[in-house]
Protein backbone atom coordinates (compact mmCIF):
# COMPACT_ATOMS: atom_id res chain seq x y z
CA UNK A 1 0.00 0.00 0.00
CA UNK A 2 0.67 3.17 -0.24
CA UNK A 3 2.12 5.75 2.06
CA UNK A 4 -0.27 8.02 3.27
CA UNK A 5 1.78 11.14 1.79
CA UNK A 6 1.65 9.69 -1.59
CA UNK A 7 -2.13 8.36 -1.90
CA UNK A 8 -2.40 12.78 -1.05
CA UNK A 9 -0.47 13.00 -3.73
CA UNK A 10 -2.28 10.48 -6.30
CA UNK A 11 -5.71 11.99 -5.14
CA UNK A 12 -4.88 15.61 -6.00
CA UNK A 13 -3.55 15.07 -9.25
CA UNK A 14 -6.57 12.92 -10.22
CA UNK A 15 -9.21 15.36 -8.56
CA UNK A 16 -6.76 17.99 -10.47
CA UNK A 17 -7.42 16.43 -13.32
CA UNK A 18 -10.81 15.62 -13.37
CA UNK A 19 -11.39 19.25 -12.62
CA UNK A 20 -9.10 20.39 -15.55
CA UNK A 21 -11.53 17.72 -17.69
CA UNK A 22 -14.93 19.49 -16.38
CA UNK A 23 -13.73 22.85 -17.39
CA UNK A 24 -12.20 21.99 -20.52
CA UNK A 25 -15.78 20.12 -21.29
CA UNK A 26 -17.92 22.88 -20.35
CA UNK A 27 -15.71 25.55 -22.65
CA UNK A 28 -16.12 23.09 -25.48
CA UNK A 29 -19.48 22.90 -24.78
CA UNK A 30 -21.10 26.58 -24.73
CA UNK A 31 -18.28 28.19 -26.59
CA UNK A 32 -16.38 26.04 -29.19
CA UNK A 33 -18.93 23.65 -30.26
CA UNK A 34 -20.93 26.30 -30.79
CA UNK A 35 -18.36 28.58 -32.66
CA UNK A 36 -18.39 26.08 -35.34
CA UNK A 37 -21.82 27.38 -37.00
CA UNK A 38 -19.25 30.77 -36.92
CA UNK A 39 -16.87 29.62 -39.46
CA UNK A 40 -17.69 30.41 -42.81
CA UNK A 41 -17.99 27.59 -44.81
CA UNK A 42 -14.69 28.42 -47.04
CA UNK A 43 -12.63 28.39 -43.77
CA UNK A 44 -14.80 25.55 -41.92
CA UNK A 45 -12.33 22.78 -42.95
CA UNK A 46 -9.15 24.11 -42.14
CA UNK A 47 -10.33 25.84 -38.92
CA UNK A 48 -12.20 22.26 -37.47
CA UNK A 49 -8.77 20.40 -38.24
CA UNK A 50 -6.95 22.67 -36.13
CA UNK A 51 -9.38 21.96 -33.83
CA UNK A 52 -8.93 18.64 -33.64
CA UNK A 53 -5.52 18.44 -33.39
CA UNK A 54 -4.89 21.26 -30.65
CA UNK A 55 -7.58 20.04 -28.64
CA UNK A 56 -6.42 16.64 -28.48
CA UNK A 57 -2.72 17.93 -27.17
CA UNK A 58 -4.72 19.12 -24.59
CA UNK A 59 -7.56 16.18 -24.02
CA UNK A 60 -5.32 13.22 -24.96
CA UNK A 61 -2.44 14.26 -21.81
CA UNK A 62 -5.39 14.80 -19.33
CA UNK A 63 -7.79 11.79 -20.68
CA UNK A 64 -4.14 9.52 -19.99
CA UNK A 65 -4.04 10.67 -16.66
CA UNK A 66 -7.15 10.35 -15.32
CA UNK A 67 -7.28 6.98 -16.47
CA UNK A 68 -4.36 6.10 -14.88
CA UNK A 69 -4.61 7.59 -11.62
CA UNK A 70 -8.58 6.08 -11.52
CA UNK A 71 -7.29 2.43 -11.84
CA UNK A 72 -4.27 3.47 -9.23
CA UNK A 73 -6.49 4.27 -6.88
CA UNK A 74 -9.07 1.89 -7.09
CA UNK A 75 -6.50 -0.35 -6.74
CA UNK A 76 -5.12 1.15 -3.83
CA UNK A 77 -8.65 0.36 -2.30
CA UNK A 78 -10.36 4.15 -2.63
CA UNK A 79 -13.81 4.90 -1.17
CA UNK A 80 -16.87 3.28 -2.71
CA UNK A 81 -18.19 7.30 -3.93
CA UNK A 82 -14.92 7.05 -6.16
CA UNK A 83 -15.28 4.01 -7.63
CA UNK A 84 -18.42 5.18 -8.30
CA UNK A 85 -17.37 7.80 -9.79
CA UNK A 86 -15.24 5.87 -12.09
CA UNK A 87 -18.56 4.25 -13.93
CA UNK A 88 -18.55 7.55 -16.02
CA UNK A 89 -14.99 6.87 -17.80
CA UNK A 90 -16.01 4.30 -19.90
CA UNK A 91 -19.40 6.21 -20.40
CA UNK A 92 -17.71 9.46 -21.68
CA UNK A 93 -15.05 7.28 -24.15
CA UNK A 94 -18.35 5.77 -25.55
CA UNK A 95 -19.96 8.95 -26.18
CA UNK A 96 -16.93 10.06 -27.95
CA UNK A 97 -16.13 6.82 -29.77
CA UNK A 98 -19.74 6.12 -30.33
CA UNK A 99 -21.11 9.75 -31.07
CA UNK A 100 -18.72 12.76 -31.00
CA UNK A 101 -15.84 10.99 -32.98
CA UNK A 102 -17.86 9.88 -36.21
CA UNK A 103 -19.29 13.28 -36.36
CA UNK A 104 -15.68 14.85 -36.32
CA UNK A 105 -14.91 12.84 -38.95
CA UNK A 106 -17.84 13.35 -41.00
CA UNK A 107 -17.15 17.09 -39.99
CA UNK A 108 -13.76 16.87 -41.91
CA UNK A 109 -15.42 16.64 -45.02
CA UNK A 110 -16.53 20.60 -44.36
CA UNK A 111 -18.97 22.92 -42.65
CA UNK A 112 -22.49 21.31 -42.14
CA UNK A 113 -24.92 23.08 -39.78
CA UNK A 114 -27.21 19.91 -38.72
CA UNK A 115 -24.10 17.59 -38.15
CA UNK A 116 -22.21 20.78 -35.61
CA UNK A 117 -26.08 21.01 -34.01
CA UNK A 118 -25.81 17.38 -33.68
CA UNK A 119 -22.60 17.48 -32.45
CA UNK A 120 -23.51 20.43 -29.72
CA UNK A 121 -26.43 18.00 -28.90
CA UNK A 122 -24.75 15.07 -28.13
CA UNK A 123 -21.43 16.51 -26.47
CA UNK A 124 -24.18 17.50 -23.65
CA UNK A 125 -23.70 13.67 -22.53
CA UNK A 126 -20.17 13.91 -22.16
CA UNK A 127 -20.06 17.48 -20.11
CA UNK A 128 -23.19 15.99 -17.87
CA UNK A 129 -21.09 13.01 -17.21
CA UNK A 130 -17.49 14.78 -16.38
CA UNK A 131 -19.51 17.22 -14.44
CA UNK A 132 -21.20 14.70 -12.54
CA UNK A 133 -18.02 12.90 -11.86
CA UNK A 134 -16.00 15.96 -10.65
CA UNK A 135 -18.75 16.51 -7.94
CA UNK A 136 -18.46 12.59 -7.07
CA UNK A 137 -14.52 12.45 -7.23
CA UNK A 138 -14.86 15.79 -5.02
CA UNK A 139 -17.39 14.68 -2.50
CA UNK A 140 -15.13 11.03 -2.33
CA UNK A 141 -12.34 13.01 -0.91
CA UNK A 142 -14.96 14.69 2.29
Amino acid sequence: MFSYISMNWLLSIHLATAWALVGLIWVVQILVYPQFLRVAPAQFKQYHSAHCFRIGLIVGPLLFIEAVTAVWLLYEGCHSLFAMSTGFIPLIWLSTAVLQAPIHTKLMRGHDEPLIRRLVFTNWIRTVAWTARGILVSLSLL
